[in-house]
């Protein structure tokens, strides 16, 4: 997450949609970031809205816009499910070695998720308590550009992004059966993105 005073911007850090690259890009300009620990800098909405806005909120006169990316979910838990398949995690929970694709979007879907499996909701990380979205500013995953458009624009500053922090390389496919299932389940992830549309 980082906060800019002066623009009145918050960026949060959506899980596995290329955050790192962006926070390096940027997390020497911003006033407050939060970087470290996973949990924090993937603060979701809810959480700063209680925890977070009452201090920024001290700090300057308007309520700051929020921005985040959302990232297609299946795509989404492809990247998570290559993420943990990752050597150094062979032999932990968290570890996807070994598992089928098919498996672990199961196991995500099943009402007591092994540690592999809890990744939450992008939904859920842009919502606030009543479950609406609360960023001012959304963007696909796949219209980064527009992102950077937006972030060059609204800071007053050139950059490019880098990649870092991503997934190994690994071709997945997931069964008609289980995305039906991840679609009824989580049908506001795919309402969100599915309502954000790509520049002509």
């Amino acid at each position: 997450m980082m906060v800019f005073i002066k623009e009145k911007l918050v960026f949060f850090a959506t899980p596995k949609t290329a955050s790192t690259s962006i926070e390096l890009a940027l997390g020497t300009t911003c006033d407050i970031r939060i970087s470290k620990i996973p949990n924090a800098k993937h603060t979701p909405y809810r959480k700063y809205q209680r925890l977070l806005e009452p201090f920024i909120m001290t700090l300057t006169r308007d309520e700051p816009d929020s921005v985040a990316v959302i990232r297609e979910p299946v795509d989404w838990l492809g990247s998570w499910y290559r993420y943990r398949s990752r050597d150094e995690l062979k032999g932990s929970s968290n570890s996807t070695a070994n598992i089928s694709f098919d498996d672990f979007v199961a196991a995500y879907l099943s009402d007591n998720p092994p540690e592999y499996a809890r990744v939450g909701s992008q939904a859920k990380f842009m919502s606030d308590k009543d479950g609406q979205v609360g960023m001012s500013h959304l963007f696909r995953y796949d219209n980064m550009d527009g992102l950077v458009r937006f972030l060059q624009n609204r800071l007053g500053k050139q950059f490019t992004l880098g990649h870092a922090n991503q997934s190994p390389e690994a071709t997945i496919s997931l069964s008609p059966a289980l995305l039906r299932q991840y679609q009824d389940a989580y049908a506001q992830d795919f309402e969100i993105y599915d309502r954000l549309s790509l520049p002509e």
